[in-house]
């Protein structure tokens, strides 16, 4: 069990990376953070160091600056509507291996927390493409040297002060209260996703597939 933990964060420009980069500020078991964008955050803390590179599926480059992390929180993603399958699995597929391959050479062993999403499709041979190419990353990620956790949420409230919640999730936070009520097995917010990656870098899990009510039970661990 670890006391304090330095984290690599990927796409806090987007709503999930930044919910789990709020609250890695705020806690204090987190001790400094690493952003690796293509554009600027925005954000400006004592604990937080920011990298802004083109091409994320070549890290090669920053072997001195990534040293020495214990977990990375790999939050970047796009939506596969109106993308064919080999473009989807460059962006999501290529570019994830290719991140977590470069970390596994540098810090073996560290924790790799991996925003996939609910229905994705571990046997790899399913209908929806986007589900088999998550799929595929996920089984690759749990390969590597690395302490692999692949997290599938569902709906997720963004976090109060958000810059990058966008117009739908800005409704679902209006009644998210309601839906949470209706369903806790399929709504989360995201303090706890981030509070779940936190955790899971300072003591593990028995899981490496986190459904959304193992991330829900996961984000209460002490």
């Amino acid at each position: 069990m670890k006391s304090k933990i330095k984290v690599i964060i990927t796409g806090a420009t987007g709503m999930v990376g930044e919910g789990v980069l709020q609250e890695c500020i705020v806690n204090q078991k987190v001790e400094k953070i690493l952003l690796i964008n293509r554009n600027p955050s925005g954000y400006t803390h004592p604990k937080i160091e920011e990298i802004i590179q083109a091409d994320l599926s070549d890290i090669s480059g920053l072997i001195e600056k990534i040293k020495g992390y214990d977990a990375c929180y790999f939050c970047l993603g796009v939506s596969s509507v109106g993308m064919k399958e080999e473009d989807y699995k460059k962006v999501t597929y290529d570019l994830t291996l290719g991140f977590a391959k470069t970390l596994a050479l540098v810090n073996p062993g560290m924790t790799f927390c991996y925003v996939s999403g609910g229905g994705t499709d571990s046997s790899e041979k399913g209908k929806q493409m986007w589900a088999r190419v998550k799929g595929k990353t996920e089984n690759d990620l749990m390969k590597l040297s690395l302490d692999a956790y692949n997290f599938r949420p569902a709906f997720m409230q963004p976090t109060a002060g958000a810059k990058n919640a966008k117009g739908f999730y800005k409704f679902i936070n209006a009644i998210y209260p309601f839906l949470r009520l209706f369903s806790k097995t399929f709504f989360l917010t995201l303090k706890e996703v981030g509070m779940a990656m936190i955790n899971v870098s300072l003591g593990g899990s028995s899981k490496h597939i986190l459904e959304v009510k193992d991330i829900s039970q996961l984000s209460q661990k002490q």
